[in-house]
This record gives structure tokens, sequence and C-alpha cells, in this order.
């Protein structure tokens, strides 16, 4: 006979982990969680390799109300987690740049932005000068500042962090991969995992990241997500450029590129031009240092006169779960194959968002329904009926 859990979640990462954390550690769930994942370093996984960053700066509300769910969190580590809890978060804010065409665009998400609650600043020229005297104003008409509730942390330490509290609290993890489901009907009766064991489950989860599409595939479910690569780069710059925060430039100057500070060194990159961006083998983490050279340390040194003297340290390439039907996660359960629930395509926000996503998986698990957030326009049924959510602020 198979072995059996309530709760079975492919993917152990952020979006797994935070959903296990909540299940059995904050409501208490008294069913039986297995988190399987394939990687136990989780040295490749999409939450280690990207710029472990958290932003409000978003146009659509749930996003907005997401991310402030994760900063209530990294708030409140010590009472949730323990007097030791710390992910070294350096709450310095986005500073996003927009160039005269973007100012409608600005305004429009900052006037949501604020009903949601979230401590963002319009700056213009003149105040951005003031402020970061070292940044040229040349191309900038307007600039949205996140005076609190932004900045960046260290996703180890996150993630271990989230990781080590749902195991304590009785989330079983394996090292396996899901090779199969098993469907009867619309539900999911059980998987079967690399490692030869077969898995029956009373709910089945898919938060595995930049493999989701190829999960849901398993279960005979279509699901537009597939594996992107992005790259960071870590730079050195022997004049000191201090009280920078994560600056995103989305003027024509140097568009889509961001920096931040890490430690004595800043990390930087940019999203590649759409017709550029295929979807990527399992094993393909070769880094394109053209971008570096041609786009993003071009447009910095423009942005930042000081930045000409940049020194490239070293970088990396990660996947991450692109959504490519409007780059929004999908959350919730199927509409038919109704154990089946979905916790995927973030694209590119997903460490930030992995508590709150999390807590509403958790929610519809254990109550039937959400209880904090609704995000039910992140349903998987927008998808047949044509209805993308549109997010102005996609990096």
């Amino acid at each position: 006979m198979a072995e059996h859990f309530d709760v079975v979640i492919a993917g152990g990462a952020i979006m797994g982990s935070s959903t296990a954390w909540f299940l059995k550690k904050e409501l208490g769930f008294s069913g039986s969680v297995l988190v399987v994942e394939k990687d136990p370093t989780y040295a490749r996984s999409a939450t280690m390799l990207s710029a472990a960053s958290i932003r409000q700066q978003f146009s659509t509300p749930e996003n907005i109300r997401l991310s402030r769910f994760g900063i209530d969190v990294i708030r409140s580590l010590k009472e949730r987690f323990g007097p030791d809890a710390d992910i070294g978060f350096h709450e310095k804010g986005y500073l996003t740049l927009a160039s005269e065409a973007g100012v409608p665009i600005l305004k429009a998400n900052h006037a949501i932005q604020t009903a949601e609650g979230s401590d963002i600043a319009l700056l213009d020229p003149d105040e951005i000068a003031r402020r970061w005297p070292f940044l040229s104003t040349e191309g900038i008409a307007l600039a949205a500042y996140g005076n609190s509730g932004e900045g960046w942390f260290d996703a180890w330490m996150w993630l271990d962090m989230i990781r080590k509290a749902a195991k304590g609290a009785g989330a079983v993890y394996t090292h396996a991969a899901v090779t199969g489901i098993a469907r009867e009907g619309n539900r999911v009766t059980s998987v079967t995992l690399s490692d030869g064991r077969e898995i029956a489950c009373g709910t089945f989860v898919n938060a595995a990241g930049p493999a989701g599409g190829d999960v849901a595939k398993l279960a005979g479910i279509e699901l537009p997500v597939e594996p992107r690569k992005r790259f960071v780069f870590v730079v050195h710059c022997r004049e000191k450029v201090e009280g920078l925060p994560m600056l995103i430039d989305g003027t024509v100057i140097s568009s889509g590129v961001y920096i931040r500070p890490e430690g004595q060194y800043f990390i930087c990159g940019v999203s590649p031009e759409e017709n550029a961006d295929p979807r990527v083998g399992e094993d393909d983490y070769d880094v394109d240092y053209s971008l570096f050279d041609d786009v993003i340390w071009p447009g910095l040194a423009t942005r930042i006169p000081a930045f000409e003297a940049l020194k490239m340290v070293r970088a990396w390439a990660g996947h991450y779960d692109f959504h490519t039907f409007d780059h929004n996660a999908v959350i919730g359960r199927h509409p038919e194959v109704t154990n089946f629930v979905f916790c995927n395509g973030f694209s590119g926000h997903g460490i930030q968002q992995g508590p709150g996503a999390g807590r509403a998986v958790a929610e519809l698990i254990a109550f039937g329904e959400y209880r904090s957030i609704d995000l039910s326009v992140f349903g998987y049924d927008r998808l047949a009926a044509g209805r993308p959510v549109v997010e102005a602020n996609i990096i």
C-alpha cells in the first residue's frame, strides 16, 4: 500500500516551504504534510539565485498586499521564529525612475500604492539630486521612492528560517522529484517520486517554481509557466557611492536596469528583450556577459558617473518561473481537478510574496477559502477566459 499524506507539496523553496509553515505552524493544520524537493542544497532554486528584494511598488492591489504581508513577517521575525531570527534586512527602499512618457503610469501606480497604505513618495529631479547627489538626473521627469517597507535581505537565511519552522511544526521533507501524478476523474489520487515511492495524497500543491508547468503536465493540466534565465552581476566601484537604494531605471538612459548595494559591492541586472528570452534547459546556467558590457554598464555609467570605473567581480545565472500569459502568479484550486492547487508563475517577484502566497494556499486547504488576502484574481480560470491580470511594474 502506498504511503499517504494529507497534503503533498511539490517544491521546497520559498513557496512550498511557506505553504508548509503556515499549514503546520501558523494555522495548526492537524493533517500530515509532505514537501518534495529534488535539490537538497537549494543551490539552483529560483529563491536562492534571486536578487532577494522586496517592494510595494506594484500596480495590482493584490500584489501590493502580498508584499505588505511579507514586510509584516520580516518585522515580526523574532515573534514568529524566535529571538535569534534575522535575515539581514536592509530597509533602504526602491527608487524607480521615469521619463516624461512614464509619468502617467508612475502617478497612477502611486495612487494605487498609497490607497493600499504603502509609504511611497513621488520625487521631482531637484529632490532626487538633493538626496542622491551622485545620480545624474538626465532624462528623469519623476521618481517613486519607498520611504519604508522596501529593501533587500539574505535569501538563504529567509528560506532556511521558514523551512526549519515548517519542519519543526511537523512538515516532512524528502529529497526527490515528482515524476508522476495519478488521477481518478477530477481528483489527484497519488504522486510517484524519482526514488520509486508512490505517495497517496488528499491535496496536491504545485509549488515547483520554474518546473511548475512540467509538473502540471504530469496531471494532464496545461499551465503556461516555464523556466527563463536571468543574470545577476556583482560589481565593485573604486569610488564610494553611499546611500544608494535599490535603483530601477525606467528611463531611456538605461531602461530596466537595476542595481543595489551588496556589502562592499553592488549587484545589478536587466531583463533581456522579449525576442532574446527563450525557455531554457534544466542545466543551462551559462552567463551572457555581453548583456553587462553592452547594456547594463553603459546605462549605469550614464546614470551614476562614478560607475564608469565599475569592475565586475563575478556573475551568476538563475532560472525563474515565467508565466507567459500575464507575468503574474497562478494561485488557487484547479476549477475541475479540485484537489490540485497552484502556487506558480510569480515571474520574478516570488521571494517577496512567498509568505503571503503560502498563507493563502494554506487557508484554502485548511478552511476551503481565503481568509486574509482574497487572491481570486490570480485564479487559474482567468487563463481559459482570456482575462489577464495586467501588472505595470514587472521588473
